[in-house]
């Protein structure tokens, strides 16, 4: 089964879709049989986001890894010669490739065999609004 997901983002950072896919997995779990496994893939069609699985329960770890890479991957660096979407071009291409463009996570009895803590993320890289597509796959 493959579902497309449309997320529109508003600002720059994490942004937590774990119940999109949860719902998507949820819709696929009819049509298997009961105690089914699989494996739910997510790949996002964009090369300035990406996805990431963190921790959902304190905000601050969020913001934490947002500071961080943008502190290690910073706008304005004289040596981008890639600026003409702005300033934050070049830094959130550099941003996607040092994260992940899809993530798989398996699926038992019809849920996301996610841990206590975790979130599925989409990370918007650029500071402006965008609608970023997002690709689920649900493979049993």
């Amino acid at each position: 089964m493959l579902t497309h997901l449309t997320i529109p983002t508003t600002h720059q950072g994490l942004h937590e879709i774990t119940s999109e896919i949860a719902d998507v997995v949820a819709g696929a779990a009819a049509s298997l049989a009961p105690g089914a496994t699989g494996l739910c893939t997510i790949f996002i069609r964009h090369t300035s986001a990406s996805l990431t699985i963190q921790e959902n329960a304190d905000p601050s770890a969020r913001r934490d890894l947002e500071a961080w890479l943008n502190r290690l991957v910073p706008e304005g660096d004289p040596l981008y010669t890639h600026t003409a979407e702005g300033p934050d071009d070049m830094p959130s291409h550099i941003k996607a490739i040092l994260t992940q463009t899809s993530l798989s996570i398996p699926i038992d009895r019809g849920r996301l065999v996610l841990g206590t803590w975790q979130g599925v993320y989409l990370w918007e890289h650029r500071t402006g609004p965008h609608r970023r597509e997002a690709v689920v796959h649900i493979g049993v």
